[in-house]
């Protein structure tokens, strides 16, 4: 691979892993502040402070950064060719959020994560 390539793929890769970040980090602190409140009101004020908790800004602003990657991937890949990744991040996510988060992990779930990455391969390794 050329390292032009290689600065191409990182544009998919920072994408995956701004996301990936952008998820476990949101669930990873809206755990820690606990359900919204019951009643339209106070869940509306909670959601309001939630908002500027700096973790929370921080997935903001990952996600924000995941769509300026993946417009500069878009502009040296066709759609269909590198769409597909994107589908890792379920695999990563899964990942993560057991190993992190304590999530469970059940076959019904490695088993979709296998098929995913079946899938991503075949789509990727089709002719270029």
């Amino acid at each position: 691979m050329t390292a032009t390539r290689a600065v191409d793929f990182s544009f998919v890769a920072a994408t995956i892993a701004l996301s990936v970040y952008g998820q476990i980090a949101l669930k990873w602190r809206l755990d820690q502040l606990g359900p919204l409140p019951a009643g339209a009101g106070p869940a509306l004020r909670r959601l309001l402070v939630v908002l500027f908790d700096p973790v929370v800004a921080s997935t903001f602003v990952a996600a924000f950064a995941a769509s300026l990657a993946w417009m500069a991937a878009l502009t040296r890949f066709e759609l269909s060719r590198i769409y597909p990744f994107t589908s890792l991040s379920f695999v990563l996510v899964l990942l993560i959020g057991a190993f992190v988060l304590g999530e469970r992990l059940d076959w019904s779930k490695i088993v979709g994560v296998a098929l995913i990455v079946i899938g991503t391969a075949v789509v990727s390794a089709g002719p270029r």
